[in-house]
This record gives structure tokens, sequence and C-alpha cells, in this order.
């Protein structure tokens, strides 16, 4: 939205200076963003006296001038019709900037004769486009005084200040300058002046009716207009082209004008007809589909059906509330002019707008909102402005429809007010800044203006007051504390566990990544999600159309971005949502972690291998450990199908209460996303290992035997096919109070082994933990329990002692 300071002040009584309004206008929420002062580049040009002009010896057309300025007597030559002595004229000296020419002013000959100067016209000043001749000062100003000065005395238009700011979608009524006024009136700069609205007596009934369709009357609920007989059209008076120059607007005729004006001061577009090529009378309709117009700006639209229209007897004459039509459009020669002023709801237009693709200054402000009351008001004020300066007689209004009533309440509570803002405002303060702004105070009962669609509840009321009040004045104050003493905690024991969770990751080495939440429909089937329960209604991409089953998809298309750089060796993690549902308690937060590559860089001592299942369940161990999982855990088969079915496992309390997954990605699903292995990766349930009981942070006391442990080895033969696993658990399982751990420390396998043992024999080594509580141990306790031991295991593997 663009507008002139002087334009501003048509509406406004201030003595504020330019800088105290575009602070206010700002703070009000109409930001500034930008402004174009053309003093700024008329400071430097001085006032200045020829004394003498005599013909140039080598051209005709060029004067050489002896010109007194505050330098002293310079010579200068001119090439100017109207150079001649005894003239005050516009100073350039060497160095100055002509915005005009876009020249810097230097010393130079002309055929000969050294300058040192020019006298500028007004459009090398960018003042007008007038260029036949240098600018003569009237009066007698001063040698070397400011030339700005003597426009500002003189010509202050010329020099008025334009000011752009920028206007959100709730504010149509900052789309005119009336509104802008209003504001910066009700923040105290000034008073907003008076607008009544003229009265117009009509001389004869309109030759011209208007009708609104009744399955129209939604999108256009009123229109009014006047017919003008014996107009005499003809370009505008200067001050109203200045005022459409300075906001970007080329002006045209006055009748043409009179619309572009209002559009920009009241916020009320218009649409003026030439009435003699309006055939019969107009009709508010909707489109049957197909129906062309030739418009305004030249081109030749189609409409759909529905969009709305205005038509006489010959077809369509405008497109509602966007643009008129070239054949009824006002010309040089026109006489009779019918004014329109009509209401056309926003949405209404929005969607004729965006499917015609036509940008209108109508468009832009019939689709946030226009105020419908001043409907009959706007046809006045246009109606006044042309009989002022195109003469001819008015006649009767033309009415149909009614003006919606858009009247509602919603009740201030002053105290509330003071509340949410943080400031202490008066509640008279209050009811001012709202009757400033155009509200109705009734006790606590507040009716906004109709030209605010915006306000929409109470809520709309606190931020009216706050706005004029100015959020700058906040004063920063301490929040009180609600409990004395040390604060309760304010993290939920889930997320507690959550930020746990990934700290320990990150601590283990590896590196957060924040990935979408969506995926797409082929790498969720890879991890067993993809249904329709889980997709978008209106994804952002078509690549991320579902909710994502696992976190792994996200960290295998980071991995192979970074392969495909040349990042070989990668530990990435996330801890976040996946989805396997469209239900909430279908969905559960979870800690992944994928490890692509080798353990480390290339060494000369070997250490350097590839990564393997065992590196996914340590750190999967220790991330159920560091958020308060139980220390023993069920090491089990039957991972997901994403997982190498022998290379991956479960961590669980029990066959059904998995706590985490861990081992390798299958190989297609590593082909499928691109991936180059090895990759491992490790799956935590954060809300599955069980929330402790106690809730007190005080630990207990360390309870220890301070009796010798005794460590036993045995060495089994089984079959090939039995797990380590389900031998060490038997083993455990012989005396759980006495043993405290076990663990394999030797495996015995392969060819050389069954030519010893047996085909299909290996021979697995365990070393048992047995730690007494209450009496040493004695060779015979010892013996017994390692009968139970081997008793346990061989009826667990049916394995047997190796001799």
């Amino acid at each position: 939205m663009k507008f002139t300071l002087s334009w501003l002040k048509h509406h406004l009584d201030t003595d504020a200076s330019l800088d105290d309004i575009l602070y206010a206008l700002t703070d009000l929420g109409l930001e500034v963003e930008d402004v174009v002062n053309p003093l700024d580049k008329l400071k430097d040009f001085t006032v200045a006296f020829v004394k003498e002009a005599e013909k140039h010896p080598d051209a005709d057309k060029l004067r050489v001038c002896q010109v007194e300025t505050d330098d002293g007597m310079q010579q200068i030559i001119c090439g100017a019709p109207n150079a001649r002595a005894g003239i005050r004229v516009v100073l350039c000296k060497p160095g100055m900037y002509v915005p005009g020419i876009d020249t810097t002013i230097g010393v130079g000959k002309i055929r000969g004769i050294e300058s040192f100067g020019m006298m500028a016209s007004e459009r090398e000043l960018e003042l007008s486009e007038e260029h036949d001749g240098i600018i003569e000062l009237t009066g007698e100003p001063a040698v070397g005084s400011k030339f700005v000065d003597w426009l500002a005395v003189n010509a202050p238009e010329k020099i008025d200040t334009m000011i752009e700011i920028a206007i959100t979608p709730n504010r149509p009524d900052a789309l005119g300058v009336r509104g802008i006024a209003r504001d910066l009136a009700a923040r105290g700069l000034g008073t907003l002046k008076p607008c009544p609205t003229p009265e117009i007596k009509g001389g004869f009934a309109s030759p011209i009716s208007v009708s609104i369709d009744g399955d129209t009357l939604a999108g256009c609920p009123v229109f009014y207009g006047r017919v003008i007989k014996g107009v005499k059209n003809g370009p505008s008076p200067d001050w109203l082209k200045s005022l459409l120059k300075a906001v970007g607007l080329r002006p045209i005729s006055m009748l043409v004008d009179v619309t572009n004006f209002f559009t920009m001061d009241q916020n009320r577009p218009l649409h003026v007809f030439d009435a003699d090529k309006v055939a019969g009378n107009l009709r508010v309709h909707r489109a049957q589909g197909g129906e062309t117009i030739m418009a305004l700006d030249d081109k030749e639209y189609a409409f759909d059906a529905g969009m709305m229209m205005i038509s006489d007897d010959n077809g369509a004459e405008s497109i509602a509330g966007i643009m008129g039509g070239a054949v009824t459009g006002c010309t040089d020669d026109t006489v009779n002019v019918f004014v329109e002023s009509a209401y056309w709801t926003p949405k209404e237009i929005a969607i004729a707008g965006r499917k015609l693709k036509i940008t209108s200054d109508a468009r832009f402000r019939f689709e946030r909102g226009v105020d419908p009351a001043f409907t009959p008001d706007g046809v006045d004020h246009a109606v006044q402005m042309i009989l002022d300066h195109c003469g001819g007689e008015a006649s009767e209004l033309v009415i149909a429809g009614a003006v919606p009533d858009v009247s509602r309440q919603y009740k201030l509570d002053t105290d509330r007010v003071q509340s949410l803002v943080g400031m202490e405002i008066p509640a008279a303060t209050q009811v001012a800044t709202l009757e400033s702004l155009g509200f109705v105070v009734e006790g606590d009962q507040v009716t906004p203006p109709t030209w605010r669609p915006d306000v929409l509840g109470s809520a709309d009321l606190v931020e009216e007051v706050a706005r004029i009040a100015s959020l700058t004045k906040l004063e920063p104050k301490p929040l009180r504390r609600l409990n004395a003493g040390v604060s309760k905690s304010i993290l939920t024991p889930m997320q507690k566990r959550e930020s746990t969770a990934r700290r320990t990751v990150a601590a283990l080495g590896y590196n957060e990544c924040v990935t979408y939440s969506f995926v797409d429909k082929a790498s969720a089937e890879l991890f067993g999600g993809g249904s329709d329960a889980v997709m978008l209604a209106n994804p952002i991409s078509a690549d991320l159309s579902h909710m994502r089953p696992s976190l792994l998809p996200g960290l295998l298309a980071a991995a192979a971005r970074n392969q495909a750089r040349g990042i070989a060796d990668m530990a990435l993690f996330e801890v976040g949502p996946v989805f396997h549902g469209g239900e909430p308690e279908e969905q559960e937060v979870l800690a992944t972690g994928l490890l692509v590559g080798h353990t480390g860089p290339r060494d000369p001592y070997g250490a350097r291998r590839a990564v393997d299942a065992y590196d996914a369940k340590s750190d999967a161990e220790a991330v159920l450990s560091a958020i308060g999982a139980p220390d023993k855990l069920m090491v089990l088969r039957g991972a997901n199908t994403w997982w190498h079915p022998g290379r991956s496992g479960k961590l669980s309390l029990g066959p059904k209460n998995v706590l985490a997954g861990f081992g390798e990605i299958h190989p297609k699903v590593l082909k499928a996303m691109g991936v180059k292995g090895p990759a491992v990766a490790f799956a935590v349930h954060i809300a599955k290992p069980p929330f402790p009981k106690n809730k007190s942070t005080t630990r207990t006391a360390l309870n220890f035997s301070d009796l010798q442990a005794v460590d036993r080895d045995f060495a089994f033969v089984v079959d090939d096919k039995v797990e380590a696993l389900t031998l060490l658990n038997a083993a455990k399982g012989a005396d759980k109070a006495l043993i405290v751990d076990a663990s394999v420390f030797d495996l015995f396998s392969g060819a050389k082994a069954e030519s010893q043992m047996g085909a299909g024999k290996k021979s697995v080594a365990i070393t048992v933990r047995l730690q007494p509580k209450d009496t040493t141990l004695t060779d015979k306790d010892i013996e017994a329990v390692s009968a139970k031991i081997i008793e346990k295991v061989s009826k667990a593997t049916g394995g047997v002692l190796r001799g």
C-alpha cells in the first residue's frame, strides 16, 4: 500500500514529524517497507542568478552565461531556449549527481569554452516530464539558498514523501489512506478529519436499472449506482495526477482517475460505465460458462460456470469486482456515465481472480474485504467529485439488494486485557482506544465497525488495545514463583527418558539426524508400513506420502546421500515418533542408531574392521541401561523382516515384551535404499522398559558379599545347531541364588572339531561365577552346584561334558 504524506494529511490533522509517523506505523503493525523522499536527492541544489547571457561564438543555440552563485561568479554554457539574463535558476555544481540524467556534473569544455556546472530543468531533477527549458524560480529567493526550501513554499506537491507499507491479510481497512490515518489518530499522532458524505439530489430517474439474480445475492448482496448526464471528460487536475503518480498509478482521464482515487483513499473500488454504450439495463448474475469479455487491460477472458459477471442486453460488460469491460469503458468522448458501487464477497472474488489470473487493485481489496456499509457512501463521493470536475447532472440512486448486516458484539473484560497484555492500561483508556478506532462500546459489550472484518472475538479486542498502547512500552518483570522452595520437575518421566536416550547415543559417538516424519510408500512398505491408515491426505511432496513406520528409512536415506558424497563410514541416530496405524495408541517413540562401513579409519595395527551385529547389540544395551531397563534381558531370534535373518535379534523381558531390535540390515533393504553395506542398526522402544515404582531419588544402600566368589569352567559338546545363549541360560538357571554370571570364553568348531567329537558337533566352553552370601562354599557345595549345571545344560541342549 502506497500513499504520500500530503495524502495522509488530507485525513489526519497532525504536526508529527515524518520520523514519528514512520515509527508509529511500524509499531501499529503497518510495517513501513519503503520511503521515497524527493528532498534527499534535491538537498544539494542551490539557487543562482543569471547575470549575463550571450550567444556562443561557435553555436547558435548555446548561451554563455555568467551566473552569480554562492561561490562567486561562474561561467556556465546552457542550450535551453529560455536561458537569459535576469532569471533565478537551479544550480548543479561540479561534483553533484543529477538524477534525471543519471550523471555526475563535471567541469567541461563545450565548443572550446569552459563550463562550470549546469542549470537544471524539471525533468533533469525528476520533478516532472517538462524539459523544454530550465527552471525559472518565481519570487526572489536568495542566491545560494536551498532549492528545496523554495519548493516547500512554492510547489510542495513536487516534494511529497511517498510511504509504502506492508498490509497483512487481516487488515483490509488499511488498504485505504483513511484507515491508516485512523490508526495514527488513535495512537495520538493527530486528529482524524471528518469526511462527510455529500448529499446528492437526483434530478431525474436513472435510465439504467440494475437487478441481481437470486443465486448471486450470496456473492453480491448489494449494488448502488447513479447515472450522470452531460459530463465533460478530460485530464484530471494536477493535484490528483500528482497523487496517483506518487503511488505508481498512471493518470488516464478524470472519469477513470476518480475510481482509482477512491480505491486508494477509502478502500472503495468503483467502476464507471459509458452509459451510452450500455444496451438496456444491467444484470448481476452467474456465468453459464463459456462467455467471453474484452477487459480494460485489452485481454480477452472466458468465464467459468458460476463466476459472477455484470451484463447488459448485449452480453458481458464487467468481470464482477475484478475488472470492467473495454466495450463500455470511458473515453474522451464520453458524455453520459453510470457510476457503480457494489459489495462483492471475498471468497467469490478470490476464486474467480485466481482462475482468470487477473491481478487488479479491485480484486486485491474485495478478496480481503471492504466495508459493506460504505457502499452507498462510496458512489456519492465519486459522483460528487465527477460533478465538481466534469460537470453534468446526477440521477436518482439505483439500488439492488440490501447492505448485509455484519454487526456483532463481543465482551470487553478490561481486567483481563491488562492481565494478558502485561501492562497497566486503565479501563477508560481501553474504551477510548476502541472508540477512536470506530468501535461502539456499550457497557462491557463492544460492536466492531463494519470496516473491520478481522475482529471476530474478545481476543481481537485485546489485540487492538495492546496495538494502540504499543507493546514497546512493556517492562520486563521476573516471573513469580508459584511455590516456595525448589521447583518441581516439569518434565514427564517419558520426556526425561527421551532426553537420556538422546544423550547416551550421542555419547557413543553417533551424529544426530532430524528427518521428516513422512516417507514414500515404497520405503514405508520395506519396514512394515505403507497402509492407507497412515497415508497423508495432503502430502507436501509425492515422495513424502506416508507416515514413517520406522526411523530407519530416514537414516538410510541420509547414509545414501553421504555415501554419494564420498563418506563411507558413519554413525547416525535419531530419536523420534513412528506410526504403526492411524490411531493415537499406534504411535510410539524410538531411539534408532545406524552404523555403516567400518569401526574407524585405517591404521597400521589392523584395528579397523567392518561393523557387525554385536556393535549394534552393545549400543542398544547401553541405551537400555541408561533409561533404566533391567540388566538381565533375553536375546531372542525372530526380528522383523527388514533385519538379516541370521545376524539379528531382539532384547526382551519375555517373549512378548520386546525392548529393542538389533542386527544387520537385510541386503534387499540396503539395495532398495541405495546404501552400500555393511550396515547394522538398533531400535530401542523407549516406553517399553518398566518405569521404577519407587520415584524417590534416594539410592538404596550398597549390598555386596564379603565372601570370595568362585569361578568354574565347563566345556560341553553339543550339536552344531545349538545356540550358545541356550546353553548359558540353562547354566544360569541351575541355581539362581548362587550363580551370578555365566559367559562363553571358548568355541571349538569346524572340521577339526568334528574329527575329534563327531560330525555335526562343536565344543562350547563357559565360565560360571558362584557368589556365596552366607558362608564360604565347600568342595561339596561346589560339586553339587556343578552337577546341577551339567544336568540343566544336558537337558536343555542334549550336550555332554567334554572329556
